[in-house]
């Protein structure tokens, strides 16, 4: 038996001894999270709520007046279907240009595909003037679109040019490590049983980067959403013609409409919300499935 002297010195020491390192690990990541969340919340959930609050500041009935107005209507449908123009356009030729990247090699690949970032390097105003350039009067195309009887500034055209272009990346670089990852087993192997390359794609490889590519398609439509820099450029903000969502929020908050603008701004933010939420719903659904 130890004696009463010696059992007391052992729990001194004991005590004396540094604390568990997986409890400070533990404390520090719950101290990393809370500042994440706090970063969040100022950053990220801060507007949202404060936009909510100034949108509903005259009570349900103004703001479902302000959003039903047919100016606002007429914005917000234009702003969709320019969205949705962008989202097809970008998704096919994304999914293409994503490939070509990754499977090919070929002169001038490493220019292209640094060309791909170019809208994220580029301000959406410059992107409009760039539009004006080539389309305006005594624009470089602009004898082409005239002898097509086509007006691309100041019209959809252009608007649909602009949402394209500032939304480009987003399929692609979604797509291209997929891409790479998956490699060309499945796809030889689908190839030696028989099947074309057709069949080889749309059995084999679009499943595997499904979600990938949704993922992009969600990402492109909530960024032509939001566009307002380029669209302001080459649209000219008519009423009811080449007033986009964007355009109308920026108007209304002109002409001293808070309640119109911040209600518009809540709209467009649910939508973007409720499509990333529906991407995020898909995919746990998938996983679960497997």
């Amino acid at each position: 038996m130890s004696r009463p002297d010696e059992t007391k010195s052992g729990a001194a020491s004991r005590s004396d001894r540094p604390s568990d390192p997986s409890k400070r690990s533990r404390i520090g990541e719950r101290l990393l999270i809370g500042a994440v969340i706090a970063y969040a919340a100022v950053l990220l959930a801060g507007p949202l709520v404060a936009m909510t609050w100034s949108s509903l500041a005259r009570g349900l009935g103004e703001f479902l007046r302000q959003i039903t107005a047919p100016d606002a209507v007429s914005s917000l449908n234009l702003t969709l279907l320019l969205a949705l123009a962008a989202t097809g356009i970008n998704t096919v030729f994304g999914l293409c240009v994503a490939w070509v990247l990754v499977r090919d090699r070929f002169p001038g690949q490493r220019i292209i595909n640094g060309l791909v970032d170019l809208p994220f390097a580029v301000s959406p105003v410059i992107a409009g003037f760039m539009l004006i350039l080539l389309f305006g009067r005594g624009g470089w195309l602009t004898p082409v679109t005239d002898r097509l009887g086509m007006k691309v500034v100041f019209a959809l055209p252009g608007m649909l040019i602009a949402t394209t272009f500032i939304s480009l990346p987003f399929v692609i670089r979604e797509v291209m490590p997929v891409l790479a990852q998956l490699g060309l087993e499945q796809e030889n192997a689908a190839y030696t049983l028989g099947a074309s390359k057709l069949q080889t794609f749309w059995h084999v490889t679009l499943p595997a980067v499904r979600w990938g590519l949704l993922y992009g398609v969600s990402l492109t439509f909530a960024r032509a959403v939001g566009e307002i820099g380029a669209v302001l450029i080459i649209s000219g903000s008519i009423t009811h013609l080449t007033e986009t969502s964007t355009l109308y929020i920026f108007r209304s908050l002109d002409d001293r409409n808070y309640v119109g603008g911040y209600a518009m701004a809540v709209v467009l933010a649910v939508i973007t919300f409720v499509i990333l939420m529906a991407m995020e719903s898909l995919k746990k659904r998938s996983d679960k499935s497997k």
